[in-house]
C-alpha cells in the first residue's frame, strides 16, 4: 500500500514548504489520491484552491504522515474529488464559488458560499459579472407519500449565527436534513491575500470567535514553520495554557447548553456560573476574556504573573469543587438521559471517513487529536489521556466533554507547576525567498489547518479551514431518524461553527 512518501516521488516537490512536503503532480497522481481517499486509505484534511492551481492536504492514519499534493488548472479544471470522496463537497464548491475552477465529474454543481450578493462570479479568480439575478437555491426534492419540509432559519433567535436547515419530514420522524449556510462570508481568504503578517494574525484570530487562541496560534505555528522561526520556550509553554483554558471555557458552556436544550435549566446556570470564573480567570491573568491577540508571531503578548497564576488556580479549584456533583447530577437524571442516550448517534464508520474531528470524532470511536498525534510542543512532555467512546450519541459528547474538561484541569496544573522561564516572544526575522508553511492544532471543536504562503514578509496567500467543514455534513446524517424535536439537542451537541466555514 504506498504512503504519503511515495507519493511524493511522483510528483515536483515545492522547494521551502515546511514541516511537511508539498508536491505538484499531474491530473493522474491527483486522481489516484481521490481513489486512495475513497477506499479509506488515507483521510482528507483539506481541500482548497489558488487562482490556477488546487491543493488537498492529506493524512495517513497508519503512519501519522501528512502531505499536500497540487495540481495546476491551466484550463481552470480539475478532476472532481468529492465524486469519489464525499467529505471533499462542500470544500469544492467553494473552490468553484470563490475561484472558478471547475470540478471535472462533479456531482453537485450548486454554488456554497456564493448567496448570489456579490456582484461578480469567482471574485478570487477570474471574475465575472453577473449578466442575470442568480438563480433561486435548489434545494433537493421530497420524494415519498406524507412526506412534507420544515424550513428554519437563517434567522434564529437570541445570537445565534444565520444558518438554513431544511428538514423533510414524515409525521415528527426526520428523514433528511439539508444545511444551506454561507450566510456570514466575510471574504477572509481574500483578505489575508497580500496582507502584513501583523494584519493577517489579527484576521486569523477572529475567524471563529470561540476559537481565537487555537486559530492564532495555528497561523502563528504555520508561519514559524515556513520561516524557520523558533519560539521562545517559556512562550510555547504560555500558549499551551491559553488554548487550555479556552478549551475548559467553552467544553464547560457546551455541556450546560446542551443540558438546556433537553429542558434541564438548572445545568446551562451551573455550568454558566464555572465558565465565567475562567474567563474572569483569563481576563486577570492575560488582559481579555477570550485571550484574544495574546498569542502572536515569535511568541505571546502577555507574560504571566503571579497575580494571573493565582486567579487562574483559584478558578480551576472552583471547577474541581462543583464537577463531580454536577457529573452525578447528569448522570442520575433520568428525564435528562432519556433526551440524550441513544439520540443522533455518529457511526463510527462516518467518523472515520470524514476524518471528524474533536469529541464529535472521539464520542464515535476515531481517536485523532493533534495535540497527542502530531506531538507538538509542549504536549509532548505533558501527561494527559485522550477520552474515546465508542456509542456515538449525545450522550457520548457529553461524557467526552467532561473527560476533557478533567484532561485540561490536569494540563493546567501541569503547565503552572513547569513553566519555564525565559523570554516570551522574538522578533520574527523572514527569509527573502518564497516560504511556505502548514500547521496542524488541537482546538475545543477538533483540529484547525492553517496553509500559507509567504513572499517579500506578506502573505501571498492563506488558507484556514475549520473542524466544522466535516462535521455540520455529519450532523444531516445523525438527525436522520430522530424527531425534529431533538434537532436542537443534536446541533447544540455538535455546536458546529458558523463563522468558521463561511470564509
Amino acid at each position: 500500500m504506498p504512503s504519503l512518501i511515495d507519493l511524493n516521488l511522483e510528483g515536483l516537490q515545492v522547494a521551502r514548504h515546511r514541516p511537511w512536503s508539498r508536491t505538484v503532480v499531474d491530473s493522474a497522481v491527483w486522481s489516484f489520491a481521490a481513489k486512495m481517499l475513497s477506499e479509506q486509505q488515507w483521510q482528507l484534511l483539506s481541500l482548497w484552491g489558488e487562482p490556477a492551481m488546487v491543493h488537498m492536504a492529506l493524512f495517513d492514519p497508519r503512519t501519522a504522515e501528512i502531505g499536500i499534493v497540487s495540481l495546476d488548472c491551466p484550463h481552470r479544471s480539475f478532476p472532481s474529488v468529492a465524486a469519489k470522496h464525499l467529505p471533499a463537497l462542500r470544500l469544492e464548491r467553494t473552490i468553484r464559488d470563490l475561484y472558478g475552477l471547475v470540478p471535472e465529474g462533479a456531482i453537485d454543481d450548486r454554488p456554497w458560499l456564493d448567496h448570489g450578493q456579490w456582484g461578480v462570479h469567482a471574485p478570487l479568480g477570474e471574475p465575472v459579472e453577473f449578466l442575470a439575478p442568480s438563480p433561486s437555491y435548489r434545494f433537493l426534492p421530497v420524494e415519498g407519500e406524507g412526506a412534507h419540509q420544515v424550513a428554519v432559519g437563517p434567522v434564529h433567535a437570541g445570537i445565534i449565527e444565520p444558518g438554513h436547515f431544511r428538514f423533510t419530514v414524515s409525521g415528527e420522524t426526520v428523514v433528511r436534513l439539508e444545511q444551506r449556510l454561507g450566510y456570514v462570508h466575510k471574504g477572509i481568504d481574500g483578505l489575508l491575500a497580500g496582507a502584513e503578517l501583523s494584519r493577517a494574525a489579527r484576521l486569523a484570530g477572529r475567524v471563529s470567535g470561540d476559537s481565537t487562541v487555537a486559530y492564532a496560534l495555528a497561523f502563528a505555528r504555520a508561519v514559524e514553520a515556513a520561516a524557520e522561526i523558533a519560539v521562545p520556550a517559556r512562550a510555547v509553554w504560555l500558549r499551551a495554557l491559553v488554548a487550555e483554558l479556552e478549551r475548559l471555557a467553552n467544553h464547560l458552556g457546551d455541556i450546560g447548553a446542551i443540558c438546556n436544550d433537553a429542558a434541564f435549566a438548572l445545568m446551562l446556570a451551573q455550568f454558566g456560573v464555572l465558565r465565567e470564573n475562567v474567563l474572569r480567570a483569563a481576563d486577570a491573568a492575560f488582559g481579555h476574556r477570550l485571550m484574544r491577540d495574546v498569542v502572536t508571531l515569535g511568541g505571546v503578548t502577555r507574560d504571566l504573573d503571579a497575580t494571573g497564576t493565582a486567579a487562574i488556580r483559584k478558578a480551576l479549584a472552583v471547577v474541581r469543587n462543583k464537577l463531580p456533583e454536577l457529573i452525578e447530577l447528569y448522570d442520575r437524571t433520568a428525564s435528562l438521559q432519556d433526551r440524550t442516550v441513544g439520540t443522533g448517534i455518529l457511526k463510527a464508520s462516518l467518523a472515520d471517513q470524514y476524518a471528524a474531528g474533536g469529541f464529535v470524532g472521539r464520542a464515535s470511536g476515531r481517536a485523532f487529536d493533534a495535540r497527542r498525534t502530531l506531538g507538538y510542543a509542549p504536549y509532548d512532555e505533558l501527561r494527559f489521556e485522550i477520552p474515546v467512546r465508542t456509542e456515538g450519541d449525545v450522550d457520548a459528547r457529553i461524557w467526552i466533554r467532561i473527560s476533557e474538561v478533567e484532561q485540561s484541569l490536569a494540563l493546567v496544573d501541569q503547565i503552572l507547576d513547569r513553566l519555564p522561564g525565559g523570554d516570551i516572544c522574538v522578533a520574527p526575522a523572514l527569509p527573502e525567498q518564497v516560504c511556505e508553511g502548514l500547521a496542524l492544532v488541537e482546538g475545543f471543536r477538533g483540529d484547525i489547518l492553517v496553509w500559507l504562503r509567504l513572499r517579500d514578509g506578506v502573505v501571498e496567500r492563506c488558507h484556514l479551514r475549520d473542524p466544522s467543514w466535516f462535521q455540520w455534513p455529519l450532523l444531516e446524517a445523525v438527525i436522520e431518524g430522530n424527531i425534529i424535536a431533538d434537532f436542537p439537542l443534536c446541533n447544540k451537541s455538535f455546536n458546529c461553527s458558523y463563522s468558521g466555514v463561511d470564509l
